[in-house]
């Protein structure tokens, strides 16, 4: 019989929850306090991966990884009742194959706060630190799994801070920082790379799955030189164009197409800044109801995580700190955050110099950052392609496509996820896994 192994703890900028006292960084403050909720490996913990689990946002708890894409439970949602929702565990969780440690980061995020309010000012930059201080006192405080292979992954937005987490593990392994991490990689899910060309690359991402026409699509091409964020706004025929490109895809759900849009969590777009984001800020309102809408859409689920975080006995038991959180939110909005690291795409080109596996993976009904703009950014690495576009299977029945990418040590796997949204694990557990495990073993998807 299979025990699961879930540990909540805080952890603490300068004292580590266990026996050893760790001195903080220099230049770090001691005010940020990171939670996070660490899982052993079903398999063997003691030689599968450890892999640090970033969600996006920012500012989507890890909690939203663990429960709703990657983690060993789910919510039961038709057995639930009562005033707590009720777990099952997850099948497909990729704790079958790795041990993982789920960060709510930025501060602010989920559990994670800080002593004073200036703590809540952050940025791509200083959290990638903060993150980069958490994993140095995490191995200190858990030898154990300092010679188990090291991953950094995440999803979303995280596409921006990991590459630059792991640029940061090597810099301190070349200059003897301890404790030594035994890097192997990284990976990434639907990421955000570059936030316009993620964006910009919707409108050909529509064409392609037909939610606009071959001469709406040339129109809007042609009259707006392929630039569809920053428009001239004396250049009427572009704007004309996009007016009819927002008509034609207001209406459909951005991370899974071809699932039902929730009126909820996104207001109708403006012509010109159709590339609103999705919101969960009317989701305490929707709490409020004694019954939902009769149209099921998958973002309902979401209200789980809102009921069991909040609970008062739920957060005694995960030891969280008395008035350290108003509201558990799932993604928090009102960060004070700043994104000062425009694009990661130099980053992924200084690591393709080291030795290092790399895996991104995009689900390909995802409209909020469409593959096609994933595709064209490794592109631009320029690496020598090793195994180009071909399926890859699950159950004998294909899961996605594939390439291979190499150059000298480094290696690049990107494959789509057929079928799925924003995130691929929320949508398609099984083949996500599948992929997951096939890739850490060093297997051909």
């Amino acid at each position: 019989m299979w025990l699961c192994v879930l540990i909540p703890l805080l952890v603490l900028s300068k004292i580590a929850v266990s026996k050893s006292v760790i001195s903080s960084l220099p230049g770090f403050p001691d005010d940020v306090q990171l939670f996070y909720y660490f899982t052993e490996s079903e398999r063997n913990p003691y030689d599968d991966p450890l892999l640090l689990w970033l969600t996006g946002g920012p500012g989507c708890s890890a909690f939203s990884g663990l429960v709703y894409e990657i983690g060993p439970l789910s919510f039961d949602y038709a057995n639930s009742g009562g005033d707590l929702p009720s777990f099952v565990l997850n099948p497909y969780s990729w704790t079958k194959v790795a041990n993982i440690i789920f960060l709510d980061a930025p501060v602010g995020t989920g559990f994670s706060y800080s002593r004073s309010w200036q703590g809540y000012n952050t940025s791509d930059i200083l959290s990638t630190a903060h993150t980069y201080s958490f994993l140095r006192k995490w191995l200190v405080d858990h030898p154990k799994f300092l010679k188990n292979p090291l991953y950094v992954g995440g999803d979303s937005y995280s596409g921006i801070v990991v590459p630059i987490i792991v640029q940061e593990i090597l810099k301190g392994n070349e200059v003897g920082y301890e404790p030594r991490m035994n890097l192997k990689g990284y990976l990434l899910g639907n990421p955000v790379t570059n936030s316009h060309d993620d964006i910009n690359s919707r409108i050909p991402y529509a064409h392609r799955v037909s939610l606009i026409s071959d001469e709406i699509y040339e129109s809007t091409k042609r009259n707006c030189y392929g630039e569809y964020i920053n428009i001239d706004p004396k250049n009427a025929l572009c704007a004309n164009d996009l007016q009819v490109v927002s008509e034609c895809i207001e209406n459909i759900c951005r991370p899974h197409i071809l699932e039902p849009k929730c009126p909820f969590f996104s207001p109708k777009p403006n012509a010109l800044k159709w590339d609103q984001g999705l919101h969960e800020e009317n989701l305490i309102e929707l709490l409020l109801q004694s019954q939902l809408p009769s149209k099921r859409c998958r973002s309902y689920n979401y209200i789980s995580s809102y009921i069991w975080a909040s609970d008062r006995t739920v957060q005694n038991a995960l030891h969280i700190r008395e008035g350290t959180k108003n509201v558990w939110v799932r993604c928090n909005r009102s960060l004070s955050y700043t994104k000062d690291v425009p694009s990661s795409v130099n980053y992924h080109k200084n690591l393709t110099k080291h030795d290092l596996r790399a895996l991104i993976y995009s689900g390909d009904h995802d409209m909020l950052i469409p593959h096609v703009g994933t595709e064209a950014w490794i592109k631009s690495l320029n690496l020598p392609i090793v195994s180009d576009w071909q399926p890859w299977f699950v159950d004998g029945q294909v899961a996605g496509f594939k390439m291979i990418y190499s150059n000298n040590k480094y290696s690049l796997t990107y494959a789509t996820v057929k079928g799925a949204g924003h995130t691929a694990p929320e949508y398609k557990p099984e083949e996500c896994l599948a992929m997951v495990d096939r890739w850490f073993a060093g297997f051909p998807l």
